[in-house]
């Protein structure tokens, strides 16, 4: 197992890694919409959608890959009422249309709006 790490994206904030690679795969932690550069998280749903696809492709590129090989994701809302946007976004970024799961949950760490794991092969 590797350890995947760059300052492109925020910086775990739990006993964690931000990715790992396994073989040909990567695993990468859930992304939340913090701008590694200022520590900030941009408000409302479709900025905060931008920025979590943003870390993931940073923590994709630390490990040599782009969206193209991402194989599944997962995707936490804080509300359902934002799967539309969300979706908008998403789609700009996961071309490919991997498998994914997409759920809304009680809460998220930082009280932001959404997060985006992923799955991705060399």
């Amino acid at each position: 197992m590797k350890v995947i790490n760059t300052e492109k994206a925020p910086a775990a904030i739990g006993p964690y890694s931000q990715a790992m690679e396994v073989g040909n795969f990567i695993f990468a932690s859930g992304q939340i919409p913090v701008d590694p550069a200022t520590g900030e998280v941009p408000e409302g749903i479709t900025a905060q959608a931008e920025q979590s696809c943003k870390n993931v492709g940073a923590i994709l590129a630390a490990a040599g890959l782009d969206y193209t090989n991402v194989v599944k994701t997962t995707c936490f809302l804080a509300d359902m009422a934002d799967f539309a946007a969300f979706n908008e976004v998403y789609a700009k970024y996961f071309t490919g249309k991997p498998a994914r799961s997409c759920v809304a949950v009680k809460a998220i760490p930082k009280g932001v709006l959404c997060e985006i794991e992923v799955i991705a092969v060399k």
